[in-house]
């Protein structure tokens, strides 16, 4: 059949007729003629039309798609456009093929892996392909094009699209030129929309559930027919029938077994089990108590190093990254702690199950929205789902446990049930939460840090250099899972925002949802603190406390006024003066100008090697005597790395070790590998530096966030390094997602389009040649040392002094040479007997590397075996 009517003008009598012959063309292919997918401009193969009088008005109305000369999804097969070719064989494709979705593991034509099959043969069968990606795979770019298929084609092109966060307009304008110097009967899309429905076949499913604005209930199960809320009768639609609120949800069954279909992914997912190097320290969550007392509890999950563990994790975001808005959207991330810990919070295997849309947060309510994913957390824990395993090539039923949250202190209060403000702020103390009420600055702080002391520190017994009193309490017990199971067994709440002043203010506001999980009582730590924020918020108070900063310092005449009324410290009280403000005198971490200076300029030159941080010189003001614009990470690494030199020649020498012993504590619990035989120590350290900065800082510096610092080392030491419980890859990921909002008027639906097609792109990237993963950047180093990227090279000489000093590094830093080297100092040292130690060490680097190689080259003359080779070796390149 000639196909050039395709291109002719729609009102053309060679459009009409070839419209006719394609619609007769239909019904003799069609199973079922009531769906058919219709190939106009508009439908794209994509959507289905009823009957061929509704197909050929698609067609006059929108004209065909131009590109569609083999008719692939009615009847033909891929790279045939004769119909004399076909026969009765040939399969219809329908609305079941293109809607479902692909879990496959193969490649396109031009595969990296010279694999000639889009799918691999151990996939063929599984029920989540389709023939739809299979055309399109093997449908090369134009014909006799061996190198592209049209599949391969589209996500190269859409991988860089997201890569560089490129326009809709830019990548459609690239399209239409790319498109211009292939050759004419090229199958490019020519927009971006025809990718974007492409893709959106290899993308996996999601689902679109209205929401109550009163966050009481979702419009799901029994309420999916309801058109209001029946607890508020509050009306599901707007005046112009869009939902009054949504979230969308991203089931993670078939992510998982996506994951699994991939030959290396599959391979990742049991580096704790068959990758990890287990020598008694802690690096991984595999190697803390929490996971291994699990897997001796549950015996049968543990026994499967395929199983999962999941980590949660949420927060707030602006999508409009704008200051001035209040628009707060929550996305609901899952990461997998079965990896390893340079893979498992890399963006590729961070999951978004959850999307809730703002402008208000959910707040307490949030659990209303946990409850698909929940639902399908007990599905994967009680049966669990079948998984083919691309790297076993086996089936197997895979479960899944949630390990812990993640989450900002806020968020917390949120996921846990628990009221984290107030008298009893503190969710590891409880009830006993030592607080106090500031009459002057209006706040509750929690201090009382004695009491983790061992009974007999003599801290206990000095009452005027804490609260007046002397300590006899013991250390808060932290309840378990089952107490606090117990405890809310009988807490009825209701959801929603009418319901929110008859929630308690102190103590647990509702049981979570994650009790619904029957393992989630047995864990040590349910819900991780996140080290972080902590770090963040100790550093802002530290910092603006020393310097004194308007509205960060905790040491003004109100915090004077309180510890006067406490009794504490009374030099430190304000003195009044006539016609003037009170002066307050100083207190033993307040510095002076000259002192402020010193900091700031310390701060100010210090140079770092690249990719450690960020530029800390543009965050000094030296004009303002403060620091600016303070990042997380840039708080992360002044605390651990630069204050402590920064406050050295600073400070009182009791003041300066305290800070210098908070910042040591923080850079421990900040490692990638933990001792765990050094965390009691830790845990004793921490608890004097708290003390002791009670001792030299006021009451109103001691809020919440002070006060966790005392729960790090037992989190540690139940669920192993805080780096794989920390906000730092959720915050960048959320940052991602902000980039993905181009309509600000929807910016939850921007960013599930981007999610989605992004998570096509990346499973598909491992089959695609000469394209990156997004979600794994390479690293910016790689190639270096052969010379990859290097530069205006410049060629020096170097002088015999130069080489001497060389030569004496290499040999100090050689293991077998350090026994020779101890033995010239001591011949140095008989030799020259009044000779003091700097001496000595002057003449060995003086001479040392003669004599070694005389000393080597005698003993070679008489007892060669007393040499080894590599010591041998060494002496001839010098």
């Amino acid at each position: 059949m000639d196909r050039n009517w395709i291109k002719a003008p729609r009102l053309s009598k060679e459009y009409r007729n070839g419209v006719k012959e394609f619609c007769n063309h239909v019904s003799q292919y069609a199973k079922d003629t009531r769906f058919i997918l219709c190939p106009c401009q508009k439908c794209l193969n994509f959507v289905e039309v009823d009957g061929l009088d509704k197909l050929n008005e698609h067609l006059m109305c929108h004209g065909i798609e131009r590109t569609y000369t083999c008719w692939t999804y009615h009847g033909e097969k891929n790279g045939i456009s004769d119909t004399s070719n076909m026969n009765s064989n040939y399969q219809f494709i329908n609305r079941g093929d293109a809607n479902e979705t692909t879990n496959t593991g193969g490649t396109t034509s031009g595969d990296k892996k010279n694999k000639p099959e889009v799918f691999n043969e151990e996939l063929r069968n599984h029920p989540d392909m389709h023939d739809r990606l299979k055309d399109d795979a093997a449908l090369p770019l134009w014909p006799g094009c061996k190198k592209a298929s049209k599949l391969s084609a589209v996500l190269t092109l859409y991988n860089l699209k997201v890569g560089h966060q490129v326009s809709d307009v830019f990548f459609t304008e690239m399209l239409t030129a790319v498109s211009e110097l292939l050759p004419d009967d090229n199958v490019l899309p020519r927009r971006t929309y025809e990718a974007k429905q492409m893709l959106k076949s290899i993308g996996l499913v999601h689902e679109r559930i209205h929401a109550c604005p009163n966050d009481c209930i979702l419009y799901r199960k029994e309420y999916a027919t309801f058109d209001e809320c029946p607890k508020y009768g509050l009306k599901r639609y707007k005046t112009n029938n869009s939902p009054a609120k949504v979230m969308w949800y991203f089931p993670i069954l078939p992510r998982l077994r996506r994951l699994y279909a991939s030959v290396e992914d599959a391979k990742n997912l049991t580096w704790h089990h068959d990758g990890r190097t287990k020598y008694g320290m802690f690096r991984h969550p595999a190697d803390s108590p929490q996971w291994k007392t699990f897997d001796d509890t549950y015996k049968d999950f543990g026994k499967e190093p395929r199983n999962l563990r999941l980590a949660l994790s949420t927060d707030g975001m602006n999508p409009h990254r704008l200051q001035s808005s209040s628009h707060s959207t929550w996305p609901v991330i899952l990461m997998i702690y079965n990896l390893a810990p340079w893979l498992c919070m890399k963006r590729k295997y961070m999951m978004m199950s959850i999307l809730i849309s703002g402008p208000i947060q959910p707040g307490n309510d949030i659990d209303v929205y946990l409850a698909p994913l929940v639902e399908d957390l007990k599905l994967l824990w009680e049966e669990g789902i079948e998984v083919y395993d691309a790297h076993k090539k086996d089936q197997f039923r895979l479960k899944a446990m949630l390990f812990g949250t993640i989450s900002d202190f806020p968020a917390y209060g949120n996921l846990s049930g628990y009221s984290v403000k107030g008298y009893y702020a503190c969710p590891l103390c409880g009830e006993e939460t030592g607080h106090i009420r500031l009459k002057h600055c209006k706040k509750c702080v929690y201090m009382g840090h004695r009491r983790w002391l061992p009974s007999n520190h003599r801290y206990r017994t000095m009452p005027l250099a804490f609260n007046g009193e002397v300590e006899e309490r013991g250390a808060p017990p932290i309840l378990s899972g089952d107490e606090v199971f117990k405890e809310l067994e009988t807490l009825d709440v209701q959801f929603g925002k009418e319901f929110a002043k008859d929630v308690p203010t102190r103590g647990w506001k509702k049981r979570s949802i994650f009790f619904e999980l029957s393992y989630w009582k047995d864990l040590y730590v349910r819900h991780f603190i996140d080290l972080m924020h902590v770090q963040r918020n100790v550093f802002d108070s530290l910092i603006g406390t020393m310097l004194g900063v308007r509205g960060k310092t905790k040491d003004g005449l109100n915090a004077r006024m309180d510890m006067l009324e406490m009794g504490i410290r009374p030099e430190l009280a304000p003195q009044e003066k006539p016609g003037k403000k009170p002066y307050l005198p100083p207190a033993a971490h307040t510095l002076s100008k000259d002192e402020k200076r010193v900091l700031l300029q310390t701060l100010h030159s210090v140079k770092v090697p690249e990719g450690f941080s960020s530029n800390i010189k543009s965050l000094v003001s030296m004009s303002d005597m403060k620091l600016k614009g303070l990042k997380s990470h840039d708080c992360h690494v002044i605390m651990e790395n630069l204050l402590p030199i920064a406050i050295r020649s600073i400070l009182p020498e009791k003041v300066r070790k305290t800070i210098t012993k908070l910042c040591w504590f923080f850079k421990s619990m900040s490692s990638k590998v933990i001792d765990p035989r050094r965390l009691p120590y830790l845990q004793r350290q921490i608890v004097e530096t708290l003390c002791e900065v009670e001792m030299y800082f006021s009451p109103s510096f001691f809020d919440i966030m002070i006060h966790l610092t005392v729960h790090l080392v037992y989190e540690t030491r139940m669920c192993g390094p805080a780096r794989v419980r920390w906000m730092y890859p959720v915050e960048r990921y959320l940052k991602i997602l902000k980039e993905y909002v181009m309509n600000r008027s929807r910016p939850e639906g921007c960013i599930a389009e981007r999610y989605l097609i992004e998570e096509a792109i990346e499973f598909w990237s491992e089959f695609i040649p000469n394209v990156e993963a997004i979600g794994l950047p390479s690293d910016r180093h790689s190639g270096r040392i052969d010379g990859e990227g290097v530069t205006g090279g410049q060629q020096i000489e170097i002088n015999s002094a130069q080489w001497r000093r060389v030569h004496l590094c290499v040999l100090h830093n050689t293991v077998d040479v350090v026994p020779f080297a101890e033995l010239h100092r001591k011949s140095i040292s008989d030799e020259h007997p009044e000779k003091g130690a700097n001496w000595i060490e002057v003449e060995h680097n003086h001479t040392f590397i003669d004599w070694f190689k005389n000393y080597v080259d005698n003993e070679l003359m008489h007892n060669s075996e007393t040499i080894s080779d590599r010591v041998r070796s060494t002496c001839f390149a010098i």
